[in-house]
Formats: C-alpha cells, structure tokens, sequence
C-alpha cells in the first residue's frame, strides 16, 4: 500500500483563503467544452493492513511498507537507490510510472529523508536525469500525437518537516516522480469536475502568487535566471485546449523539444527553475513569519532577492496580508506550509511542445490537477485487469531500456520476472 487510496478532497487550501476564486465556469452537459476533467481509474485492492494507531501516511512513509512496493510492484533497482515502480494506485490506465529516490533503509527517520532534487547528492542527480530522460523520450516515441494523448512527468514536493498526517501530504514522503500518459478520447468523453474542487486550486488562479504578485514573480524568475534552452511561453502557449489547463502559471519550452533532455544544458536550467521559486517561496513566508526579517543566508539568488523582492511593494504588502490572517486565524495559521512546497512538470503541450511548469503545492494532491485532470480512483480488480496486460508491457520495455543503459538491474515480482 504505497499510495493513499481515494479521499474526500481536503478543505479549502490556506492560500485560497486570501484570494478570491476566478476559477473557469463551464457548463456540465457539453462534454467537449473546455474545462477540467474527472476521470476514473480502477485498481486492484492492495493486501496490506494499516496498523491500528497508525495514519495511513505514516505507515505509507514505513520501511514495511517500501520494503512490499519493491517487492510487489518493484520493476528496476540501482546503487544509488532509485527504484522504478509499477503505481498500485495509478493515476493513468494507459500508461503510469514512478521513480522513488528509496532511502527508507538507509534513513529510518521519515522526517529527514530527501524530499527535492537540490538535496540529494549529484551522483544520484546524475543517475535520476538519465532515467528521466529516456523514460520521456520513450512517452514521445509511444505516443507522438498530442492530439490523441496527454503526456506528463514530474513531481510533487513538501518540506520533509510538515507533519506525516496533515491534509495533502503526499503519501511517500520521500523524493518522487510520475510519469502518465492519458488518452485525450477518455478525457473528452469523461465529465467535467468542478472548477471549484480544492484540488484543483493549484492551477495558479487560485494561488497567492498568482493573485497577488504575479509582476513580481515573473520579473523575479527573468532577471535571476540565466535560461538559454528554457524560453518564457505565454498563457495561451501553455494552456491545454480541452482542459483549459495550467492557468497562470510561469511556464517555459523546452528549445530542441526531447532531444535537449539529452544534454546535462536542460537539466541544470530545470534545477535552476526549482531555485529560484525556493528563493521566492522561502523569502516571502520570511517575511510573513518576521516583519522586515533580514534576508535568508543560503539563497541561490541573493543579489537578486535583495532588489526585486524586498523592495517590492506587492511583495510586502501581501506578506502582511498573510501575516495579519495568521494572527487573529489559528487554523489558517496552522494550514501555512513555512518551508518550500511545490509541483514541478514536464509535459506536451497542443503544438507538440515540450513545456515545463512549477506552481505552489497548496493541497499536495496529484501533479495531474495542473493540467485540469481530477483523478478518482476507485477499487475494482475486474476493470484494473483488463488494462494491466498493456500496461505492465510497456512498463516492462522501458525497464529494458534503462537496464540496457546501465541504469539499474530489474527486479522479479509475482506479476514479471527480473
């Protein structure tokens, strides 16, 4: 049981609580209308038993329980700990997978595990952007219309210190990526969600940046970072058409398309992309926890922090905003994620672009709600074995790929052999 099973959405997300919904409306009896999508995934019930006394994160988070994903659902190991999985609970019945940095033996303590690529060591980096690399470059080759499938990859990330059972968490708490491919025929078919679903407030409409400082964070991003593969792409440019999907969020394209994941160029503007919304991320709730707090002393962007962020009236003004709820709210104090949150992704775009995004992680659902795609899963070992066969086909053939490029030896499970 390494993922949580289905859930009620948790309540509004603490950013929502200080801006104004300018979710899309649209209307539910046309399905081919422009709007978020929720579809339904089935899989196969997992035979393993929370403890009592325990929340389900917290056994999610347990060697126990790593140790039965490597062993039911493991499909590739290396020595740097990188374990490829088979989704038990999947978010995609056409093609779906994860890469866990899988320190659970080696760092008992689920609080002080990596949980983003800037803390794990550069050997492992090396190693994790390769299998990123060929994994994305198998997804393109497979599926190359993007008017037939929606491809994706990336990760979801909280502070290693928010508590294991607060609302959202994800349920591996350890350094993790997805890798989905959805048919766009399930999605034009499937119904339209509620614009308004907390778990869809990630999408950047909703998000504190977005609402109030959208110049400041974008100006932020073009004068600190030094991009050459990655150019800024407009609203319009980002968006997927069915889903009217990312909204408001900075957004970059990937110059060369899947061929510049081959150069270690794109990966280091990836990184680069992640520290400079750490820098801002960090800064502002700085600035929300302490009134005029001195500036951070291991920013990424120090130079820049200083002259862009906190001289900027938007900046400040919203930090006090967000102060000021925090003093007389308990619980919206309490809801604040003080440490860097975030959902970072690759994914193809209507023009068969490369597109990589970042947004705020105000809920810590699944990264597929950026795109406007609201994932129910539900228990259903019939419908969950009419899928498998191709799934765990493909699955199989990119564990191929990766062992061939020495990249890892391949795990034998009940369901396919080492």
């Amino acid at each position: 049981m390494e993922e949580p099973g289905p859930r009620d959405p948790p309540g509004p997300a603490w950013i929502a609580r200080v801006t104004q919904s300018s979710a899309p409306v649209a209307a539910r009896s046309n399905n081919m209308q422009s709007g978020p999508r929720e579809i339904i995934t089935p899989f196969r019930p997992i035979p393993l038993d929370v403890p009592e006394a325990m929340a389900p994160n917290e056994f999610f988070n347990s060697t126990e329980n790593l140790n039965d994903l490597m062993q039911n659902n493991g499909l590739l190991i290396n020595p740097e700990n990188l374990l490829l999985y088979r989704k038990a609970l999947g978010h995609s019945r056409e093609f779906d997978t994860s890469i866990i940095y899988n320190s659970s033996k080696c760092i008992l303590n689920p609080l002080g595990r990596p949980v983003r690529r800037t803390q794990v060591p550069d050997d492992v980096k090396h190693v994790w952007n390769r299998m990123n690399q060929i994994i994305i470059d198998y997804m393109v080759e497979h599926y190359p219309d993007p008017e037939t499938h929606l491809l994706l990859a990336g990760e979801a990330s909280l502070d290693a210190t928010w508590p294991l059972t607060s609302p959202g968490v994800p349920s591996i708490r350890m350094l993790h990526n997805h890798f989905m491919v959805f048919d766009k025929d399930e999605l034009r078919n499937a119904q339209l969600a509620d614009p308004n679903n907390p778990n869809l407030t990630d999408g950047g409409q909703h998000s504190l940046f977005e609402a109030y400082m959208h110049d400041v964070y974008r100006e932020f991003f073009d004068r600190a970072l030094d991009l050459e593969i990655l150019w800024p792409v407009g609203e319009t440019g980002s968006r997927i058409e069915l889903t009217g999907y990312p909204q408001g969020l900075p957004s970059w394209e990937i110059q060369g398309g899947v061929a510049a994941l081959e150069e270690i160029g794109f990966w280091n503007e990836y990184d680069e992309i992640l520290k400079g919304f750490m820098d801002f991320y960090r800064t502002f709730f700085s600035q929300v926890s302490t009134r005029n707090a001195p500036m951070l002393d291991d920013l990424y962007f120090p130079g820049h922090v200083e002259n862009v962020l906190l001289f900027n009236n938007d900046f400040l003004r919203t930090a006090k905003k967000v102060r000021d709820n925090c003093i007389v709210d308990a619980a919206y104090a309490n809801a604040i994620r003080w440490q860097p949150a975030f959902k970072q992704l690759i994914y193809r775009n209507d023009e068969d672009k490369l597109i990589v995004t970042i947004s705020p992680n105000s809920i810590g659902n699944a990264i597929t709600e950026l795109l406007g795609v609201v994932v129910k899963r539900i228990p259903d070992t019939e419908s969950y074995e009419r899928f498998e066969p191709q799934l765990v086909e493909q699955l199989l053939e990119v564990r191929r790929r990766l062992v061939e490029a020495d990249l890892g030896e391949g795990i034998e499970t009940p369901y396919w052999p080492c």
